[in-house]
């Protein structure tokens, strides 16, 4: 059984919450191979031009090498 993984970082972004930022980045990476944890790096925010919040958030997500 390997216990080598690989890290990758992305950027999770919703209107909704951090934590929807989260929840949507982590589902995204796991579709490609499963995530075996994941560390919230940053957070942050912007307003857009037409006045709406976003929340983003940057995660190293661990994956476990075949």
């Amino acid at each position: 059984m390997s216990k080598t993984f690989e890290i990758i970082e992305v950027v999770g972004v919703s209107t909704i919450s951090l934590s929807e930022a989260i929840l949507t980045a982590v589902k995204e990476a796991n579709g490609n191979k499963q995530v075996s944890w994941f560390n919230v790096i940053e957070e942050r925010g912007r307003v857009t031009p037409e006045g709406e919040v976003e929340f983003q958030v940057t995660l190293k997500i661990g994956r476990k090498l075949s």
